[in-house]
């Protein structure tokens, strides 16, 4: 395929990833929806300014000139050793950065994940009146907050740019009468997202419409939850907009099937260094008991990455290669490790010991060379303690390292598994069943091949892992997907023994 018709393929797969029509692209970028399709057959000749503005819109390198890392060189196969450490979770993170809200003192937050997810959210912070400031190179991160908010100055561009922005109508809910929040997406979709959110945040007076491009709040005063809030959806971010909601609004609320997953613990205990009453931290049903105020100067550092340990981990399992990974959340992966043991999986756990926020459980793990085999049953996610939602694509590439079939079943998302499907290029045998399920055959002899990064985060990053142990030289182009959810994995993963070069093109 010619370069334009990969390019086109690339902003397809993005805007598609974004749950755009062509017609909402066309319109964010003012110009027809045919100039849209045939950009992505192709046929259409592009200049560096239209590139920008797509890539801008739709929060995907498509093509990077004169500086950052827009492609990954790998060569392999590899075997890693050493020990690296875990960094603190990006989710946690973001859920704090937006209950920072919440404080009219100085919040300090240590070991912030620097990754895009976070910078766009401090763009948001700072054109509201909010200063933040990173401390030092261990990424400590300071957030003073105005006496005010002022959501007319708000970064809109900025605020598209992140999923995360729905974690503000929980704390400003308490600050403003009425607001407007930007969001990415069409009206459909928009309404889809939040409705989840709507009927939590109803029940403290706060109402939302999703119109096109925005969120239109407003807040009728005085109305707290009469009886507990049974979230209709155990999602993470549902949850942590009720936890926020409850946080500011007098008396005690009882929040049923709430996500008690490990960003949403991490809030909780942040929650509680403001005077926030939490208990039934670790279950489903949360009681917080509110304050009417919230002016202190408080100091928290979120715990380390679940999902960063298994990508590590998985680096370890598909290159056949022993390695010590320090500060791994233990209680967050006892399912993928017994998964893992029933495959064949070799390893040694420390003694546990607690993170820096005084609670989660950690363990530093070694991994031992193993001959994997198939599982008996299919693997899928389910919320905590089940198998985490987003490491399951992790066990597409040691699948396929594993001797036999396994069938993958993602019922969450409706097209993530198709991305799978790119490891083919690979050397891989995958074969999707239908949009939520993959059946991958091994052991795989993986040989080195040019792959356009897919859009979504972690199946990115499953391609990657494959090129560790793919022969010869493999391409990963367009990577900057992997730089929302991670930070500097590429040089870490060199660290370790990898072979790993960043390039970027200086023309179309």
């Amino acid at each position: 395929m010619d370069y334009l018709g990969r390019i086109g393929h690339l902003i397809r797969d993005a805007r598609k990833h974004r749950g755009w029509t062509q017609a909402q692209l066309a319109e964010v970028l003012s110009t027809s929806q045919s100039a849209v399709n045939r950009i992505e057959r192709g046929h259409q000749n592009l200049s560096l300014d239209m590139l920008a503005r797509i890539g801008e819109a739709l929060d995907s390198q498509i093509v990077s000139i004169g500086s950052g890392p827009a492609h990954l060189r790998v060569h392999g196969p590899t075997t890693l050793h050493g020990s690296i450490e875990v960094k603190t979770s990006k989710n946690a993170g973001v859920a704090l950065l937006c209950a920072a809200l919440l404080n009219r003192g100085r919040t300090t937050l240590r070991r912030v994940a620097r990754i895009e997810e976070v910078n766009r959210l401090l763009e948001v912070l700072d054109s509201i009146g909010v200063v933040t400031r990173w401390l030092n190179d261990d990424n400590d991160l300071e957030i003073i907050p105005p006496e005010n908010f002022d959501l007319d100055s708000i970064d809109a561009d900025a605020a598209r740019r992140t999923r995360s922005i729905i974690m503000f109508l929980g704390p400003l809910m308490h600050r403003l009468p009425a607001f407007a929040l930007p969001y990415a997406g069409g009206c459909d979709l928009g309404t889809r997202t939040v409705e989840p959110h709507m009927t939590a945040l109803r029940r403290f007076g706060l109402e939302v419409k999703a119109t096109e491009g925005s969120y239109q709040a407003e807040v009728h005063s005085g109305v707290s939850p009469t009886r507990p809030i049974v979230l209709t959806e155990r999602g993470d971010t549902v949850t942590e907009n009720a936890l926020m909601a409850a946080a500011l609004s007098p008396g005690t609320t009882v929040i049923r099937n709430a996500s008690s997953n490990y960003m949403v613990q991490d809030l909780c205990f942040f929650l509680q260094r403001l005077g926030v009453g939490v208990e039934g931290i670790g279950t489903t049903t949360l009681r917080v008991t509110g304050r009417d105020s919230i002016d202190v100067d408080v100091d928290y550092a979120p715990s380390e990455d679940p999902i960063e340990a298994m990508s590590l981990l998985a680096a370890a399992i598909v290159t056949d290669s022993e390695i010590t990974i320090r500060k791994v959340p233990i209680e967050f992966l006892e399912i993928e490790l017994a998964v893992l043991e029933e495959m064949g999986f070799r390893y040694e756990l420390s003694e546990e010991y607690l993170a820096q926020n005084g609670h989660t459980r950690l363990v530093d793990l070694s991994t031992q060379r193993s001959v994997l085999h198939s599982p008996i049953d299919k693997i899928h996610p389910m919320p905590f303690p089940g198998l985490n939602i987003d490491n399951l694509p992790f066990f597409a590439v040691i699948a396929a390292a594993a001797q036999g079939k396994t069938m993958l079943h993602d019922w969450v998302y409706e097209n993530r598994a198709i991305y799978l499907t790119e490891l083919n290029k690979l050397g891989g045998r995958v074969t999707l069943m239908d949009p939520h399920r993959v059946m991958i055959e091994g052991p795989t002899h993986w040989s080195g091949a040019e792959v356009i990064c897919p859009p979504a985060l972690r199946p990115a990053v499953v391609v990657l892992l494959a090129m560790l142990a793919s022969k010869g030289t493999s391409v990963l182009r367009s990577t900057y997907v992997i730089h929302r959810g991670y930070e500097g994995l590429a040089e870490r993963l060199n660290e370790l023994g990898a072979s790993i070069e960043t390039f970027y093109d200086h023309g179309v």
